[in-house]
């Protein structure tokens, strides 16, 4: 019997292939994907509104370490101002802005909790004042960094000989320059001859080199060629000078000129004595005094100037 012509053919619906193992990894990973991007869009919103927010805002601003400075004028240069976010703020730019005051000569800020602000700041040390067309502060470095006014209150050595132009147009050339006058102004003071001299005014000569004013009486003392640094007698010279200054003391004589740079004889010293103070002791115009080695009264001469200018 025939049976296949009477059977019926059934086909059957072939199943579906399984899914694709990198497919579905594919799809995992985009959800995972936007999972996080989502996560993190809702985080840096979240940071942002807390960074923001009132419970991490500028509280107070404190200044410490200014003297001359004022904590007001310091902070109206701030662009960093109470009430801003403390995570937000640019603290750099903060310094910047600080340290532009002309006595600060650098700043620091940091941040606090609770929310606050300290700046501390160093400032300059002025040294001495310049005659530039105008007086100005040196710091110890030899940077010229403000007018001088009267409200700056300070009692400093005068420093003079040098033109406005030059500075301005050569100024890597003269602050060397300053530098060097300020280290003789230091070898001044550490070799004691401060509380028997002070110096009032150092000038520049053209013709007699380094010129100090010391004394109640404005005593010139010439030092001689040289640009007050690298001068390798000038330790020497100082040391004969307050020998010379101690023994016109001790005589109760009064200098009006005293001569340091005798090439010829450098172990030398040219005095010439004020009449004034010689009338007064009864000493006559006479050499300086004896124990005072190698002394000699000397010629020496004043710049055309009626007196030194007073310390200012």
């Amino acid at each position: 019997m025939a049976r296949g012509r009477n059977r019926r053919r059934v086909d059957r619906e072939r199943p579906a292939p399984p899914p694709s193992a990198l497919g579905h990894g594919l799809r995992l990973a985009g959800l995972w994907s936007a999972g996080l991007l989502g996560a993190a869009a809702l985080a840096t919103a979240g940071w942002r509104h807390f960074a923001a927010g009132d419970v991490l805002r500028i509280r107070s601003i404190a200044v410490t370490g200014n003297a001359r400075a004022t904590a007001a004028e310091l902070l109206a240069l701030s662009p960093v101002k109470v009430g801003d976010g403390l995570l937000t703020a640019d603290v750099e730019a903060m310094e910047r802005a600080i340290a532009r005051h002309p006595w600060i000569a650098s700043a620091a800020v940091r941040r606090h909790l609770p929310p606050a602000v300290e700046v501390q700041v160093k400032e300059r040390e002025p040294r001495a004042v310049v005659d530039l067309g105008g007086l100005y502060l040196v710091d110890r470095d030899g940077q010229v960094f403000k007018r001088a006014t009267p409200g700056d209150g300070l009692d400093l050595p005068l420093i003079t000989g040098l033109a406005r132009e030059d500075y301005l147009n050569h100024r890597t050339a003269l602050e060397p320059r300053l530098r060097g006058a300020l280290a003789l102004l230091a070898t001044y003071g550490r070799e004691g001859l401060g509380p028997l001299a002070p110096v009032s005014e150092l000038h520049f000569d053209a013709e007699e080199g380094v010129v100090l004013y010391v004394g109640d009486q404005g005593t010139e003392v010439i030092l001689g060629p040289g640009q007050g640094q690298g001068e390798p007698d000038w330790l020497d010279k100082l040391t004969r000078l307050r020998r010379v200054l101690e023994a016109l003391r001790a005589e109760g004589r009064r200098a009006e000129v005293i001569h340091l740079d005798d090439r010829s004889h450098p172990d030398r010293v040219a005095v010439r004595l004020s009449g004034r103070s010689s009338e007064k002791e009864g000493a006559g115009a006479g050499p300086a005094p004896a124990r005072v080695e190698g002394a000699r009264e000397g010629p020496g001469r004043r710049r055309g100037r009626d007196a030194p200018l007073a310390r200012r």
